[in-house]
């Protein structure tokens, strides 16, 4: 093996579990006094790194991958992408600041480098083998198990008085107001102002993003050979996910598992599917007597109080439509939808999402991977980003069953998550899907195949 095909692996390995630790280890900077520029560029090592190994692995490829329509799509969703950027603001009527603009650009073709790595790198080791899948799945063991001795061992107290508000409040430009400065949703609300529960957020400081990474890792364990090391593994993971809280991370593990099975043509996963619906209903039911309790202090439930007099009518049933998270989550992706379709053309890049509350703009649509997309790049850009994606999911079908159930169960999360937003996300999968459509196998993957990502 040549040491860019060595580079390469390296790479790969270190943005997986990197990216895991990422947002931790820029809190803890934060704390220690390293702000600013300085911190702004220790963590774009994420970037540098990605940007080196494509230069290295393109350099050092002795032919270029056979172009396939996965790869036109790509190339047209990117083109588009930079095609907004350099629109003029007035023609679109843009409010977005040239900040916003760079940080949207690096949002929306993250996947695409990432994809464009795993197709070169894989050409570059042509028959050997590269498991990502057991890398992720190394590294989510990592972040579940941190998670769940930090609801044990660690309390909210301490997170209060860590660099975590100040690195989200100072350095990112994301004020929390509902829990002195940590994200709202460290917290399930249970209704009963004496008992908060605590949510699993672990290295990534988010229930959310960690319950994603936990759910593309269960897909790929359950899709291997039963050994009991992998079953041992798989019950690690799936207590972190329950702890997560995080209904639609649960529901898209289901979703995963059923196209895991027709791809694989076993039943075993259709039945963990049915299995843990129960079992997730069974434990979001419980979560109030069984979760790590908290409490609040005076600051925050004269917020919390504000914040609910606005909504009298919301529920702590995390099974009714009027739940509060639930009802924000629908209430902003029916807000975007109409967002789009009064502006099909789209407002350029910058005006959605994070980027556009980082960079003080108007929230054009937030949290929907679609809508955002809808209102940075127009319908255009929306719709060559899904036709991208199915193209990638047809691909991975009997190539990389695992892959395609992962990356199926992503893109349903994208209706209420800005999922390639998530760095770990869409480096991780991505650059698999790149590695798996250029792996040269002898025929299409089954379950317990040693395939290559």
């Amino acid at each position: 093996m040549t040491n860019a095909q060595r580079f390469a692996g390296f790479a790969l390995g270190a943005l997986v579990v990197g990216l895991a630790l990422h947002n931790a280890a820029m809190a803890g900077l934060w704390e220690i006094g390293v702000r600013g520029d300085a911190l702004d560029a220790i963590a774009a090592w994420k970037e540098a790194l990605l940007f080196a190994a494509l230069v290295v692995v393109a350099w050092n490829v002795r032919r270029l991958p056979t172009v396939t329509a996965v790869d036109l799509l790509a190339a047209a969703y990117a083109v588009l992408i930079l095609v907004y950027a350099l629109v003029p603001r007035d023609w679109l009527e843009s409010d977005a600041t040239t900040r916003g603009e760079v940080l949207a650009l690096r949002h929306h073709l993250l996947p695409v480098a990432a994809y464009a790595l795993g197709r070169l790198a894989a050409e570059a080791w042509g028959h050997r083998r590269f498991r990502l899948g057991g890398v992720v799945a190394l590294t989510a063991a990592g972040v579940a198990l941190i998670g769940l001795l930090d609801l044990g061992l660690i309390s909210l107290q301490a997170w209060r008085d860590s660099g975590v508000p100040g690195w989200y409040r100072e350095q990112l430009g994301l004020d929390y107001e509902g829990l002195s400065g940590l994200p709202e949703n460290w917290i399930y609300n249970t209704g009963d102002e004496e008992n908060p529960i605590r949510r699993l957020v672990s290295t990534f400081l988010s229930p959310l993003a960690t319950a994603y990474l936990l759910v593309v890792s269960l897909i790929y364990i359950l899709s291997r050979r039963f050994r009991w090391w992998w079953g041992l593994l798989a019950v690690l993971l799936y207590s972190g996910l329950l702890f997560t809280h995080t209904r639609a991370a649960l529901g898209a593990l289901a979703v995963g598992l059923v196209v895991l099975a027709l791809a694989q043509r076993r039943m075993a996963p259709a039945v963990l599917a049915v299995a843990s619906v129960a079992v997730g209903a069974a434990f979001l039911l419980a979560y109030p007597s069984v979760g790590p309790s908290a409490s609040y202090t005076p600051e925050e439930l004269e917020w919390l109080r504000q914040n609910a007099a606005q909504d009298p009518d919301a529920s702590s049933d995390p099974f009714s439509a009027r739940e509060s998270s639930a009802a924000s989550h629908w209430r902003s992706l029916r807000d975007g939808v109409e967002a789009v379709f009064d502006h099909p053309e789209g407002y350029g890049l910058g005006n959605a999402g994070v980027v556009a509350k980082r960079t003080g703009v108007e929230i054009k649509a937030g949290e929907s991977t679609y809508t955002e997309l809808g209102i940075d790049a127009g319908v255009g850009g929306l719709a060559a980003f899904v036709l991208w994606s199915l193209s990638l999911l047809v691909a991975l079908w009997r190539r990389e069953p695992w892959l395609a159930a992962a990356l199926a169960s992503v893109l349903l999360l994208g209706l209420q998550t800005d999922v390639i937003g998530v760095h770990w996300l869409a480096v991780s999968v991505w650059a698999a899907a790149g590695l798996a459509v250029t792996a040269r196998t002898s025929g299409p993957a089954v379950h317990g195949a040693e395939s290559q990502p």
